[in-house]
């Protein structure tokens, strides 16, 4: 008899691992407590696979030989204790995928920020390159989809917390940890230490042949670096000092240094503008060098790279007043480096489904930076808390339509309006695309 395997969550993740299960030949089932967009439930169909939405039969269930959980659904989630304490094992889709990758070499990306860019700029350099590769994971496509439909030799792929908290054998040829702020702490108990170990899982299971990239000027990242045994080969980059190996930038040059061959280019050359956009690049750059990526062509791609949407994507300028969406940044961390990228009077859209918030670290910069701040969310209070003191004009809305005229009221000519939430985007909006979609359309309107 074939192994019984269940899906929990039929978004995009789900979907691509019920249907890699079926190309498995096992006994497919796929349940989602919600409504399946139309689009899933045609592929569920189209590859026979029996699903259920709008609830979870848990006789069904509980018969499982393994569950594939979907990253949003979290581990206090009644089901999922019951499907633990009948001791069946809980895998998450990246896992899943690993199992059937084949030959195919992984670069795992993570971090509280900057995971999006990183991964693109690493796919665009290794495409540039002439690797056959694709782009998966939390970006785009999934992983499972991938493998099950159109195999490639070097999968590039972003990866959450969420998602390395159920591997088992994952394991990243080279794994790339670009920083670590509090973040989704919900999800962790509120215990910081919880949320830290989630994210080095992304190296449990490296060995000396593999690459482990790391940013060395990130204090939580060495100090547990600094605590461990680790076995794979480390490749620091910093902006503070010259390293034997690694990448740093010293004088506006950024130079990679992986055994004898050294690329360096001036960040001035980068396409992507803003401190955190030259960790971005050092990170993509040495996971491309590792790759064996040549160092023309490493910064041939660092030179022509778009930036995505919704992560500091200029939208227009209207009568002298210039619009970015920055909707992708759900947490204080990565609005807080939008901001320190600013170099002209910002009125600030903040505001949505907060996390566990510590606002304090934005303080200064708020003060430096921003001219007025708009809310755009359904509970404020704690904005208000926090900047109350620092910002003269704090106006409330509850719309994108809303915020963007009243940030536009507000702003002279020479001024930035910056969407940067720094919150999560369920209050409102379907998620931060839907956010940053909306953000932009009612700017075209003005």
């Amino acid at each position: 008899m074939s192994k019984r395997i269940v899906i929990l969550g039929g978004g995009e993740s789900g979907t691509g691992a019920a249907i890699l299960c079926r190309k498995q030949g096992y006994d497919v089932f796929l349940s989602d407590g919600g409504t399946l967009p139309d689009k899933y439930k045609n592929e569920l169909t189209q590859f026979d696979i029996v699903f259920e939405e709008g609830k979870h039969s848990e006789e069904k269930i509980l018969e499982a030989d393994e569950v594939v959980k979907s990253p949003g659904i979290p581990e206090k989630n009644e089901l999922v204790k019951k499907i633990r304490n009948n001791g069946i094992k809980v895998i998450s889709e990246i896992e899943l995928a690993y199992r059937y990758k084949g030959d195919s070499k992984i670069i795992g990306i993570t971090g509280s920020n900057g995971k999006s860019t990183t991964t693109a700029l690493t796919w665009h350099i290794c495409k540039t390159g002439g690797v056959d590769c694709a782009m998966v994971g939390n970006i785009g496509i999934s992983f499972a989809r991938q493998v099950a439909l159109d195999p490639k030799p070097l999968y590039v792929v972003e990866i959450s917390s969420f998602q390395l908290d159920d591997i088992d054998t994952f394991r990243p040829d080279i794994a790339v940890l670009l920083n670590i702020t509090e973040d989704h702490l919900d999800r962790y108990e509120y215990r910081f230490e919880n949320y830290i170990r989630s994210k080095f899982n992304i190296i449990k299971n490296q060995t000396e042949q593999d690459t482990f990239i790391y940013c060395a000027d990130d204090p939580v990242i060495t100090a547990y670096i600094n605590n461990k045994k680790l076995l794979p080969n480390l490749l620091p980059f910093t902006m503070h000092y010259q390293l034997p190996k690694g990448a740093y930038i010293m004088n506006n040059t950024m130079t990679i240094k992986r055994d004898d061959q050294a690329v360096t280019m001036s960040v001035n050359d980068f396409a992507v503008k803003g401190k955190h956009n030259q960790y971005n690049t050092m990170a993509a750059g040495l996971a491309g060098a590792t790759i064996g990526i040549r160092k023309e062509k490493i910064r041939e791609a660092v030179q022509v790279f778009q930036s995505l949407e919704h992560r500091m994507e200029k939208v227009l300028t209207v009568r002298g007043v210039t619009f970015i969406n920055d909707s992708k940044a759900t947490n204080v961390n990565s609005t807080w480096f939008a901001l320190e990228s600013m170099t002209q009077p910002v009125v600030l859209i903040l505001g949505g489904v907060d996390k566990g918030n510590d606002y304090s670290t934005m303080i200064d910069l708020v003060k430096e930076k921003v001219k007025a701040i708009v809310c755009m969310g359904v509970d404020n209070r704690k904005i208000h808390e926090a900047f109350g003191k620092v910002v003269e004009v704090m106006v409330n809305t509850s719309s994108a339509k809303e915020a963007v005229q009243a940030s536009f009221h507000m702003a002279d000519k020479g001024d930035v309006v910056l969407l940067s939430p720094a919150c999560a985007s369920f209050d409102l909006f379907k998620n931060y695309e839907d956010r940053g979609r909306q953000f932009k359309e009612a700017v075209r309107e003005l």
